[in-house]
């Protein structure tokens, strides 16, 4: 499933081309991809033409193109989603389930194209709701003057946490509930209430680049541990941006359907039976909710806390 570099690859491709925008056609090629949009708000198609977008946005793994209205455009690329801009009369894109057409101030015509193969995906028009902290809703890369749409986030995404590098995110805040999570530290993360934005790819980077067990208990962590990890995080996030995001095969795309490379730069997801690049030993893969975790077995030490020992970082 694309993790945050792979939508915010995807929404900085998208902002200079929607962004002031208005829609002018909507089509629905298979209604499967419309699961997520809520029918007594209205029709999607009539929700969307005439509205002009103001900008496109990110928080964790959602995307939303706020209206000139109370609403929003959410995307959700699902586990095979991508959204590609096109030129009027290009040929269809094989799986293209819905495109929209604008009619940009200085670009003229083009589609939004959204393809899902698997159609885990979605669009959906959602109520825009004021966030609990008055802060910015999500991230939108725009250095501009404060607008209403700024500190509101669709309903549908408001219960999702900030992710790592939202300038709103609080390290502080973060810290105090991980101090209070019963999981080990890669449940934790991959908890979106938590922490958005981090899958499993980055889960077992992070853990790898701050040598921590992925089973190791979160409430274990000293604030010290928690700070490491939390940088690391942030770093190998930045870096996936840098390379355009992590792409195996087609499937993770930009704007353009561009894969990114930052696959070359992985040290430990998928690299089970490859020495480690710090002190050589081999990395392995164990299971781990339905999936797998990777990570050294010398370098990432499990260190169970004695009993009693239990308690919030310091």
């Amino acid at each position: 499933m694309p993790e945050l570099p792979e939508v915010e690859v995807v929404r900085r491709g998208l902002q200079p081309a929607v962004t002031n925008a208005v829609v002018t056609g909507v089509e629905v090629f298979d209604e499967r991809s419309l699961r997520r949009h809520a029918p007594a708000g209205g029709a999607f198609a009539k929700q969307l033409v005439g509205r002009r977008i103001l900008a496109a946005v990110r928080r964790g793994k959602f995307l939303w193109l706020p209206l000139e209205s109370d609403r929003a455009l959410v995307i959700h690329l699902g586990m095979s989603g991508q959204v590609l801009l096109r030129n009027p009369g290009a040929a269809d894109d094989r799986m293209l389930r819905i495109r929209l057409t604008l009619e940009h101030p200085s670009r003229g015509e083009l589609w939004v194209n959204f393809v899902d193969q698997r159609i885990f995906g979605s669009m959906a028009v959602d109520t825009m709701v004021a966030t609990s902290d008055g802060l910015p809703g999500g991230y939108s890369g725009m250095a501009t003057a404060h607008a209403v749409w700024q500190d509101h986030i669709p309903g549908q995404v408001a219960h999702i946490a900030r992710d790592p590098i939202d300038p709103s995110f609080s390290a502080r805040a973060f810290f105090t509930a991980l101090a209070q999570k019963k999981t080990g530290i890669k449940r934790a993360l991959l908890d979106q209430n938590l922490i958005s934005g981090i899958g499993n790819i980055y889960a077992d980077e992070a853990l790898f680049a701050a040598r921590i067990h992925y089973e190791q208990p979160a409430a274990s962590l000293s604030r010290a541990k928690a700070t490491t990890l939390l940088a690391a995080v942030r770093t190998i996030l930045h870096r996936a941006l840098a390379e355009g995001g992590t792409s195996f095969d087609a499937q993770y795309v930009n704007v353009n359907g561009q894969a990114g490379y930052f696959a070359h730069s992985l040290e430990a997801y998928g690299r089970q039976g490859n020495p480690c690049s710090r002190c050589g030993t081999l990395i392995v893969r164990e299971q781990f909710m339905n999936r797998g975790s990777h990570f050294c077995p010398h370098c990432q030490r499990l260190t169970r806390p004695r009993p009693g020992s239990e308690g919030p970082p310091r």
